[in-house]
């Protein structure tokens, strides 16, 4: 038996069934859709069906709304492990993107009060989707090692930033409707085939920022592959992630560059509704392990410059 149990938002876009083997416990955000309220993440439902209809919905001018995870809703969530006289490992999305790792170090502290003994370490990623994903699983795989969950925890707040995060949106509107980018940079963005790409900075609490643009679609994705062609480390025993706002053609794209370049592993899934609703359908996001991100330019020098303006903010 474990010694303890590890956690993750489902921010964190690991596909249902790498969670369920790899015993990772799953807490879901709520959205709204045209008022309705969903679950952005359902166990025993296909994730694949409830993200197609999620994109579709977004495509037919869906209004969207996310709302922040409080600590009762972590509280509850982790109760069982501490009930059972277990350890806990909470990883949530970086507190640069949403308020809600402030909620889980709540959390945390109402519960190591109610059950003294008992630790819940609480990791922010430093990251959203599958960059928080990998940092799970590697952490995962640390505890199957027989690592204990003080170690686990360091480690994974040691190597937060070695996930780099890079995608590309497929519909500039979307980040104009959130107010990411103003409506006239879209508009021109789209009359001129513009497309963006992002990424994960490397600042304190991490943001989403512009790292450069392409003409076209596939040069985008190809931007993507160059960004693991000079910051990913070992290619042959690297385990990478590419989600999609379904658009699998264009994953699948991106996954043959990668594949040229060598990777032992790829993961593909859709791309998580709750960061999801903000860059829409279309979009495709690669992440793996690599250079320290806090080599990067920091975030408050980064927005002196075009490149590193900050896109996204509190969910």
């Amino acid at each position: 038996m474990k010694a303890f149990d590890i956690y993750a938002d489902s921010g964190a876009n690991i596909p249902q069934e790498i969670s369920k083997s790899r015993g990772i416990r799953t807490i879901s955000y709520r959205m709204t859709v045209n008022g309705e309220e969903r679950l952005c993440y359902e166990e025993g439902v296909s994730f694949e069906e409830t993200a197609k209809k999620f994109y579709d919905d977004m495509r037919a001018g869906a209004e969207v709304k996310t709302s922040l995870m409080n600590a009762y809703t972590f509280y509850e969530a982790l109760l069982p492990s501490l009930q059972a006289g277990r350890d806990a490992i909470l990883f949530t999305i970086s507190s640069g993107i949403s308020a809600t790792n402030k909620q889980a170090q709540e959390a945390g502290k109402m519960l190591e009060a109610d059950f003294p003994g008992r630790k819940v370490y609480v990791i922010d990623s430093e990251n959203a989707s599958m960059g928080e994903g990998l940092l799970v699983l590697k952490t995962a795989d640390l505890r199957d090692l027989g690592e204990s969950a003080e170690a686990c925890a360091k480690w994974a707040r040691e190597n937060a930033f070695k996930t780099n995060s890079y995608l590309t949106v497929g519909d500039l509107k979307y980040l104009k409707r959130t107010g990411r980018i103003s409506a006239t940079l879209a508009i021109a963005g789209t009359l001129l085939n513009i497309k963006p790409v992002l990424r994960a900075d490397g600042s304190a609490n991490t943001k989403i920022v512009f790292y450069g643009k392409e003409r076209g679609r596939k040069k985008a994705l190809m931007a993507l592959a160059e960004a693991y062609r000079e910051r990913a480390t070992e290619y042959e025993k690297q385990t990478v992630a590419i989600c999609h706002g379904d658009c699998a053609e264009d994953a699948e794209y991106l996954a043959g560059l990668i594949r040229e370049i060598g990777a032992a592993e790829i993961i593909t899934e859709y791309y998580d509704l709750c960061t999801g609703s903000h860059v829409g359908p279309g979009t495709v996001a690669l992440f793996f392990f690599g250079k320290d991100r806090r080599g990067n330019l920091p975030a408050a020098e980064a927005e002196k410059k075009p490149h590193g303006k900050v896109v996204t903010d509190k969910i």
